[in-house]
């Protein structure tokens, strides 16, 4: 990655608009930055759900068998199962309000981001398809700011398409960051929520954006 350069000039030509209501996000004067590099494998900035990768084998952990399906679970003193039928849950937030639950399906053919309806804040019902990633796409960790939007890691399918997908609340594609390499994973933060953290394969980049990621407590 030692070839890569940060953008001279403003605005960054790697953040690309797709649709007119990405605009609003956009930061004229902010580039992307690389904030470390030398990694092996930049995972997850902040702890998203337990699929069962880090087993598989001995290169991200220490092999082992599932002592658990890959469902998702819910934890109030006592563990219940609130999704099931998941192929490797890997990814998960929720919507502003939390009356939505999203989760990236990892090893649906092609990827998915699944939308549940949060009821009593308990469970879940009407599970559907949000985002139907594609034969070139590979959603991975992802937040959502403070209007919805979904800012999603991606990459392993074209190269091209590697960096950040940022979707509408109703899963429409409206903007993309362009990486060097695959991102897994993103969170918000700084001091106003606002600057987006991207761990991508060998490297930490990050970007000033014009909204804020939704706390989390």
């Amino acid at each position: 990655m030692s070839a890569w350069q940060a953008s001279q000039r403003v605005p960054d030509a790697a953040v690309k608009e797709l649709d007119a209501s990405f605009a609003r996000y956009r930061l004229p004067l902010a580039k992307i930055e690389r904030l470390a590099s030398g990694t092996r494998w930049a995972e997850g900035p902040v702890w998203f759900t337990d699929p069962s990768f880090g087993i598989l084998g001995w290169y991200e952990g220490a092999k082992a068998d599932p002592e658990l399906p890959t469902n998702v679970y819910r934890w109030d003193g006592s563990l219940s199962v609130v999704a099931e039928g998941i192929n490797q849950p890997n990814g998960l937030a929720f919507s502003p309000d939390e009356s939505i639950l999203y989760i990236v399906e990892s090893r649906a053919v092609p990827r998915k981001i699944l939308a549940y309806d949060v009821k009593g804040g308990r469970t879940l019902a009407n599970r559907r398809v949000l985002i139907d990633a594609g034969p070139a796409g590979t959603p991975d960790g992802f937040r959502v700011d403070v209007d919805g939007n979904l800012w999603c890691g991606w990459g392993m399918g074209a190269e091209a398409l590697d960096g950040v997908h940022v979707f509408n609340p109703d899963g429409r594609l409206i903007g993309r960051i362009e990486l060097p390499e695959r991102c897994a994973n993103v969170c918000f933060g700084g001091v106003h929520r606002n600057r987006l953290f991207m761990a991508a394969t060998t490297s930490l980049y990050s970007l000033y954006v014009n909204t804020q990621g939704v706390p989390y407590f």
